[in-house]
């Protein structure tokens, strides 16, 4: 049987990063993972260089970059391990990196410098504080009991556990093929703490094969939209680059928005959001006898301008030749494109999974749950970032709140 301090379920970033602050504080923590391989979403993420936070982040609006029933709730931890807290985290440790977009920071190398920097940090322990890794490891079960300091008996595949807290960081249910499961909400459940209904965020979205077979020949052709869903003056609308695949469509743009897509609604697109087409046609009409398809090439890519005005027999025509009607009814549809996904790649091509443990079970401060002694940090809580590296903040934010809370409570006097 060993007996920790803290026993954390998950070896992801909001894991491990929690595991060396913990630590560091003087605390034996103990993480255990199904997973022979050790944050595995830091390792394959930002093409292999791990956009890891984003400098951009404002982290008293965390509603400005994240959603969930109350973005507020991460205010509090965004804002006592910011962004530049974690970038003098990676300086400190010799990682170059770069700025690549929007405030995305990413490593100059590979996502193994930021793995093997929170493995050195988990080595980092002070005042007697030791992290110890048991991987692969699974939990069958926890149980909990008020007559012991040590509340929590953990049976796992190595042995008995006895932990005085535990701490949740199994991530959601994104990308299964890299271990991903539910064990975070059952945990929650087993508790009686509500769960908001996990679904794929970050993801791509898909059409119906009938409806999408005109633009299917269109896979890998990339351009810069506006993209936006819903209703009202506070939908979400994003500048980004937008992908054609075979089923559907991807990029930036459009994982951007399936975080806030409801299925059943439209997504609305601006095909050319820094030209008015209808004005540039029309212009371009009085001095060029090119076919439509060829002269709207100069601001569209000609594949796209070749299976847009495909669709109407009154675009196939010379401009001259086109009526000034056509024009603007093409410069509209390109400019206000409203279609209706069928649905999404699902969480084997999603990023992040939105949803998780409802934060009102939870202390914004400490992120500690109703349920004594059990905490809930990264993805599995009901906070989802764009993608952009807020995510992974969130994990390191959440992180430190948890396990600064968790030496305040534990360590020796």
């Amino acid at each position: 049987m060993t007996q920790v301090d803290v026993l954390i379920i998950g070896a992801g970033a909001a894991g491990l990063f929690c595991a060396g602050v913990a630590a560091q504080q003087g605390l034996q923590v103990l993480v255990l993972d199904h997973s022979d391989k050790v944050a595995e979403k830091i390792r394959i993420s930002g093409g292999g260089r791990s956009n890891f936070t984003n400098k951009d982040i404002a982290p008293r609006s965390p509603h400005k970059h994240f959603l969930g029933e109350n973005p507020q709730f991460a205010r509090s931890a965004l804002s006592r391990y910011t962004a530049a807290d974690f970038v003098g985290l990676v300086q400190s440790h010799g990682i170059a990196f770069h700025e690549k977009h929007k405030g995305q920071l990413f490593c100059d190398r590979s996502a193994q410098d930021l793995i093997d920097m929170l493995l050195r940090e988990c080595e980092a322990g002070a005042m007697g504080g030791a992290v110890t890794r048991w991987q692969p490891c699974s939990l069958q079960s926890l149980q909990f009991s008020d007559t012991s300091s040590y509340a929590y008996t953990a049976q796992t595949s190595q042995g008995e556990v006895q932990a005085k807290t535990v701490v949740v960081a199994s991530g959601g249910l994104s990308i299964p093929k890299i271990g991903a499961t539910d064990l975070g909400y059952r945990l929650a459940k087993q508790f009686g703490l509500k769960v908001v209904t996990p679904r794929p965020a970050l993801v791509p979205l898909t059409f119906h094969p009938a409806d999408w077979q005109p633009f299917a020949a269109l896979a890998g052709l990339s351009l810069p939209v506006d993209i936006s869903t819903g209703a009202g003056k506070q939908r979400p609308l994003f500048e980004e680059d937008l992908l054609f695949t075979h089923r559907g469509l991807s990029g930036p743009a459009v994982l951007q928005i399936s975080s806030y897509w409801q299925a059943g609604s439209p997504i609305q697109l601006n095909l050319a959001p820094q030209t008015d087409l209808a004005e540039v046609l029309l212009e371009a009409k009085q001095s060029s006898k090119k076919q439509l398809a060829n002269a709207l090439a100069a601001w569209l890519p000609s594949r796209l301008a070749d299976t847009w005005t495909a669709h109407n027999s009154a675009w196939q025509r010379s401009l001259p030749d086109t009526p000034d009607k056509a024009l603007h009814q093409l410069a509209l549809a390109l400019s206000q494109w409203s279609l209706t996904p069928s649905g999404t790649e699902g969480y084997a091509k999603a990023e992040v999974t939105a949803g998780g443990v409802d934060t009102a079970e939870l202390s914004q401060q400490t992120m500690e749950s109703r349920q004594p002694g059990l905490y809930f940090i990264g993805e599995v809580v009901d906070i989802t970032g764009w993608l952009g590296g807020y995510n992974f903040q969130w994990a390191w934010s959440s992180g430190f709140a948890c396990a600064k809370a968790l030496a305040d409570r534990l360590k020796p006097i």
